[in-house]
Parts: structure tokens; sequence; C-alpha cells
């Protein structure tokens, strides 16, 4: 390579790496804007008047975006109160709640939310997958064992039960 061609060579490398930051910060900021504008759109109408279950629970989803779990779960608990969600939209209400509540260390009631979110939609598996994961900060890794399974046995490439079910099988094994 020559000396004339070295500093070009430098100097595009340097223009490509830039134009790709600048690429990905750009992103990132219209995407914090979005969310940031849903969000005030929806606190301040809902403020105003009563809204509808679709945008409470939209409000409670970004709220956990924002990992604001309490004001999340009243979201949740006011989409569920309107009665108007039923079968797997309630059921994602539900499985978002018990996320919130497994965030706070709220184990029993992460829990409950889960087997809600179940009990309307049985082959959820990612309610499963997070039952699971509830069970096993519990330290009930025979029932969370189980779960990962039953979530395989309804999605066999889930590398989230995938993965956890061999290191809880693991587990069971040495500890046997």
């Amino acid at each position: 390579m020559d000396s004339a061609a070295s500093p070009i060579l430098y100097i595009s490398i340097l223009l490509v790496l830039l134009a790709s930051s600048a690429f990905f910060v750009a992103r990132q900021v219209l995407k914090t804007r979005r969310i940031e504008s849903a969000l005030s759109r929806l606190q301040s109408k809902l403020n105003r008047e009563k809204g509808t279950a679709e945008e409470y629970y939209e409000l409670g989803s970004i709220l956990l975006d924002k990992r604001l779990f309490a004001q999340a779960i009243a979201q949740f608990q006011k989409a569920i109160k309107l009665e108007t969600l039923e079968g797997q939209d309630l059921a994602a209400v539900y499985n978002a709640m018990g996320f919130a509540y497994f965030a706070q260390e709220q184990y029993d009631l992460a829990i409950r939310q889960y087997k809600e979110s179940l009990k309307l939609l049985p082959d959820y598996v990612t309610a499963l997958n997070n039952l699971g994961h509830a069970y096993e900060r519990k330290q009930l890794a025979a029932q969370a064992l189980e779960l990962y399974e039953q979530a395989l046995g309804l999605e066999p490439l889930n590398q989230t039960a995938k993965r956890r079910a061999e290191a809880l099988r693991k587990r069971l094994v040495t500890s046997a």
C-alpha cells in the first residue's frame, strides 16, 4: 500500500464509523421522541377523560419500559376494571402486570398475575416462561422446570425455556 492511499483509507474508515454512529444516535432520538410523545398524549387524555382499556394498557406498557412499575400497575388495573378486554388481550395485561410485580421483587403477586394470564390463555408461552422465572426466584426449581418444559412442548424452539430448563436440570441433578 503506498503512503498516499493510507491516509485516505483511514479517513474513509473514520467517516463510515461516524456516519453509522450518527445513524444509530438519530434512530434512538426518534424512537425516544415517539415514546415520549405517546406518553404525553396518553397521560393528558387520560387525565381529562376516561380512556379505553387499550389506552390504559398502552400507557402501562410505556411506563413499564420506563421502569415506573408502580405507575404501570395502576394503569393495568384500570384496564382490567373496564372489563372490555378478553382472551389474549386480557391475558397480555395480566402478564404485563405480573412482570411489573416481578421487577419489584414481589414474586407472590407476580405469580398470581401470571396464573391469571394462563387461566385465560393456557398456551401463552411468554406467561409460562415468566411464571417459571418467578418460581425460580422463589427457589421452587421443580415447578419452574415443569413450566419451562410445558413451554417447550408448545414452542420447541423457545430459547428462553430451553436455556432455563437445561440450567435447572443441571442444578436438580447435582443437588440430588
